[in-house]
């Protein structure tokens, strides 16, 4: 996909999380204008897109401040659904492209629609020398998470297939663990060289100790 690909009307979901490329979503719809948009999205196999809020909530209520959102966000695909009783849906979704809302629209109903434009995917870097330590120390974190899961437990919070040789997939997958500001994760998202993503991650990972 070229970064001149556009998309109209697409759907939005402000959240007050970072959805990256590659990264799982779970997600727990009770408002009506969302289980309408995921409903009508899963149907038609069409994605929505996932922006980080940075006024509101994801909630609306009475008094709260409107919403209002960042420009880039990430288009967001439906894995798997489930309603487990009416009027609630437990979805579970693939990150998948960047993009840039260019025009925005809230309708009537609350729901939020953007003209966007897709941003070019990261290029494949391999990872350096100086930077496997992050991605030897991912590798024990998954490892860690797999062996405590009982069968009757969700999913690892990473989907194959593993990468830990691409700077830009260890980078996101890091960035989606960590527990660092939203504004943080935010713009470690839009940066556009996934090498230097994964040095500033790297950076973060040696000031937290968890690599040496």
């Amino acid at each position: 996909m070229t970064d001149t690909l556009t998309l109209s009307s697409l759907p939005l979901f402000p959240l007050g999380a970072v959805l990256f490329p590659g990264g799982v979503l779970p997600l727990r719809i009770f408002e009506v204008r969302y289980l309408d948009m995921i409903g009508k999205c899963h149907k038609a196999g069409a994605p929505f897109g996932v922006v980080a809020l940075t006024q509101g909530t994801e909630v609306r209520r009475p008094g709260a401040a409107a919403e209002a959102f960042h420009a880039v966000g990430t288009l967001a695909t439906i894995t798997a659904l489930d309603t487990p009783q009416p009027g609630l849906m437990m979805v579970r979704c693939h990150g998948e492209q960047r993009f840039r809302i260019t025009e925005r629209e809230q309708l009537k109903h609350g729901l939020w629609i953007a003209e966007v434009q897709r941003l070019a995917e990261d290029v494949a870097v391999p990872v350096p020398d100086d930077l496997k330590s992050a991605a030897d120390a991912l590798a024990k974190v998954l490892d860690s998470l797999q062996a405590r899961q009982s069968p009757d437990q969700a999913s690892l919070p990473v989907e194959g297939p593993m990468r830990f040789d691409d700077c830009g997939w260890l980078a996101n997958r890091w960035c989606e663990l960590l527990p660092i500001p939203l504004d943080l994760k935010q713009r470690l998202m839009e940066l556009d060289n996934p090498l230097v993503r994964l040095e500033l991650v790297s950076d973060i990972l040696s000031r937290t100790g968890i690599v040496g």
